[in-house]
């Protein structure tokens, strides 16, 4: 099959995905979509939201209709590294057998990441990154693909540990929920007040989605985007040439070059996702505010002047 069979193909798949969730999900189309987005690009997705905005029905229900395995942790304070990664017993015949924790799944939901200390938090970071688990100096493979997608509640509320940096860059986009429309609200009491159960098909499987990452990757795309890209990286760090006034007055931290491969991988599958067979700067902007949001830190400055990290962003165009 061409390539442009193949985005025709996936194109026609990822519609009949939309109607599957949406019989589960009422609204958040954006949120569902930047979700995706982070799957079909390979990456990791943090959601950050008050509890109850069903952060944990819509991940549940967009791997049942990929049809891929899901299991999720319940970050505690009392949560330990082996309660996710796994540990060794001894079994009967007194020998050392390891007992495979929940990270080992195609979709991990790391529940309320933030209630959790670093120290558990940092269990995952080689899960993330290279897709293994070393347990007793044994490494392990996962399955593939493989996700991670991350609840977080708003960091002001009580009982809960920033994320540090280097764990936050392992997460392709963070996507901010907000509460739902009047007439969402409304649709969701009926639904779950009633007898309404959706009847989910699967309309992916684990192949099917690896195919299509390698198709996104495929996919082309001119210089002149990848250098705009890089550009806008580059210009979020305070100490660059390129950084504008406001940056160098509001910025604290910049992105990092995994950024840029980031916004790259996420413009190319937000254009196919459009119908499109190159991303432009239009894919890139579109999809900047969740690649940066979580990697650009503002300073003490743009904190008592109110400046959002979204206008930040803005100001890189």
């Amino acid at each position: 099959m061409s390539d442009v069979k193949a985005i025709k193909a996936f194109l026609d798949s990822y519609q009949s995905l939309k109607q599957e969730i949406a019989k589960v999900i009422v609204g958040q189309d954006k949120v569902i979509e930047q979700i995706l987005i982070s799957i079909f690009s390979g990456g990791h997705v943090l959601l950050i939201g008050v509890p109850g905005l069903a952060k944990t029905l819509m991940v549940n229900t967009i791997s049942k209709a990929l049809g891929l395995e899901f299991k999720r942790i319940q970050f505690t304070p009392d949560l330990m590294p082996s309660d996710i990664l796994g540990s060794e017993i001894l079994d009967k015949d007194r020998n050392f057998k390891f007992i495979k924790g929940p990270v080992f799944s195609n979709i991990v939901l790391a529940d309320e990441i933030n209630r959790t200390p670093p120290k558990t938090q940092a269990a995952l970071l080689e899960a993330m990154q290279e897709r293994t688990v070393t347990v007793a100096g044994n490494h392990y493979d996962l399955s593939k693909p493989y996700f991670v997608l991350a609840t977080q509640n708003p960091i002001e509320q009580e009982g809960t540990y920033p994320l540090p940096e280097a764990q936050l860059d392992r997460f392709m986009f963070a996507i901010n929920l907000e509460y739902p429309t009047f007439e969402e609200e409304v649709a969701v009491v009926k639904q779950t007040t009633s007898t309404h159960a959706g009847d989910l098909n699967v309309v992916f499987d684990a192949s099917s989605v690896l195919e299509f990452q390698n198709l996104i990757r495929k996919t082309p795309i001119a210089d002149n985007v990848v250098e705009y890209a890089v550009k806008m990286i580059s210009k979020s760090r305070p100490g660059s040439e390129n950084a504008s006034e406001s940056i160098r007055q509001f910025v604290a931290w910049g992105a990092g070059p995994r950024a840029s491969q980031n916004l790259i991988l996420a413009a190319k599958t937000h254009a196919v996702l459009k119908g499109k067979f190159t991303a432009d700067s239009e894919d890139v902007q579109a999809v900047s505010k969740c690649v940066l949001r979580h990697r650009i830190i503002k300073n003490y400055k743009a904190e008592a002047e109110g400046i959002s990290i979204d206008e930040i962003i803005e100001s890189l165009y």
